[in-house]
């Protein structure tokens, strides 16, 4: 369609907001009424989001209207995010996971070599600039909505258009396949091997099991609290962007949002020497709204339309990217791990991590936990590599690969 004939209307940042958290309301009440999503663990920004850009393909097609979303707020809420991932990384806790903890960062750090591997062999054999396999690899899988966007955006200044799009594209379905599979895949391990678990405590409900909380946990959310979030927040995407520009000039180009994460261990880390307290629960609540007001966000802008050339290689890669991960954590992930049943439920986890994104490791192990009974390994170790670890391993993965490109091309 020539885009001299397209009328552009630009939506501005604080219409994108609003507009955002209707959208977001929109997935919480189809994944209520349609049993099929929530079943599979669809956050409600994915479904809302892709309703919205479904109807902007819809607008765009019928109307030759193109629906401009302007970003700003989305790229400070994914700093944000990233920052209470950080702020939430205490070594005291990380030191708990012990030598489990160890061999599953190993695994990942493994894995993630595998997945971009296989993302940029697909992209060559399609033809395609070796940059796109990243974005078919572990930026979208491992990384995610807000790695993919992140990153896209880097590709997309590099000259590999589309690149945020497709990042997207991949994010979304790796998170619906990373539901779908890792729950059937950690059953299939339980009966072959006859595994089992402890005996469910019903008292307690569900798994019977529940992840260990900082003292501070039942702290009320009040102003005190909440101000105080605020401040660390804004510290750690000032610091930082100020650390960023720093490596900037070193020739050393890094996302905002790692710099932001790591600003936020330090902090954690520092506060905990000092025996400061924070409030965690105000820090999640607010790193929460703002992943979720950000995948709505990212979401509801896409252009599909510009995916429609290229929908027969992504579901090539998705297929093959879900079946190396199948490979790996049945036949890896489960025989390092100890081959019982706390391996089994790791096992779950780590396809969650691997294809979609910590709340869908967890939804896969607490699947598993609730028929079988609990694992407190499983639900220690999983979500601490998720919530550190992966990210930057994945951030370092990337990078090399990056520079291996980058001299191949040259």
């Amino acid at each position: 369609m020539p885009t001299d004939t397209i009328t552009q209307l630009n939506i501005q940042p604080f219409n994108v907001l609003s507009l955002s958290i209707l959208v977001l309301y929109l997935g919480m009440l189809l994944n209520r009424k349609i049993r099929v999503l929530g079943d599979n663990y669809i956050p409600p920004a994915v479904t809302g989001g892709l309703v919205c850009s479904s109807i902007v393909w819809v607008i765009y097609a019928n109307v030759d209207v193109q629906i401009n979303f302007d970003m700003e707020i989305r790229d400070l809420l994914l700093l944000v995010f990233f920052s209470t991932v950080g702020l939430s990384a205490k070594l005291r806790i990380l030191a708990a996971g012990g030598k489990a903890l160890a061999i599953l960062v190993v695994a990942a750090a493994v894995f993630l070599v595998i997945q971009d591997a296989t993302g940029v062999t697909l992209a060559m054999l399609f033809g395609e600039h070796p940059g796109y396999g990243l974005m078919g690899g572990s930026v979208s899988f491992a990384g995610g909505h807000g790695t993919a966007i992140a990153w896209g955006k880097e590709a997309v200044a590099a000259g590999l258009e589309d690149a945020h799009e497709v990042g997207i594209a991949f994010a979304t379905f790796g998170l619906v396949a990373g539901g779908l599979i890792g729950g059937p895949i950690a059953k299939l391990l339980v009966a072959k091997y006859h595994l089992h678990g402890p005996e469910v405590d019903t008292e307690q409900g569900g798994d019977g099991a529940t992840m260990p909380a900082d003292d501070d946990a039942a702290t009320a959310a009040d102003l005190y609290h909440v101000l105080g979030a605020i401040m660390l927040l804004a510290i750690c995407v000032q610091a930082g962007h100020f650390v960023n520009s720093l490596l900037f000039e070193e020739g050393v180009v890094l996302p905002g949002f790692l710099t932001s994460m790591l600003v936020g261990i330090a902090l954690t880390n520092v506060a905990d020497l000092l025996k400061l307290k924070m409030n965690m629960v105000t820090l999640n609540n607010v790193g929460d709204v703002s992943l979720n007001i950000f995948l709505s966000m990212s979401l509801m802008s896409m252009q599909l339309w510009t995916l429609a050339d290229a929908a027969g290689p992504i579901m090539i890669t998705l297929i093959v990217q879900v079946m190396v991960m199948t490979v790996f954590a049945s036949f890896v992930v489960f025989r390092v791990m100890g081959r019982d049943y706390d391996a089994a439920v790791i096992t779950a986890g780590f396809i969650g991590l691997g294809l979609g994104a910590t709340p869908v490791a967890i939804a896969n192990m607490n699947a598993i936990t609730t028929r079988f009974g609990p694992s407190m390994k499983a639900l220690l170790v999983v979500p601490l590599v998720g919530a550190f670890f992966i990210d930057l391993l994945n951030a370092a993965t990337i990078k090399f690969f990056i520079q291996i490109i980058d001299n191949w091309l040259i």
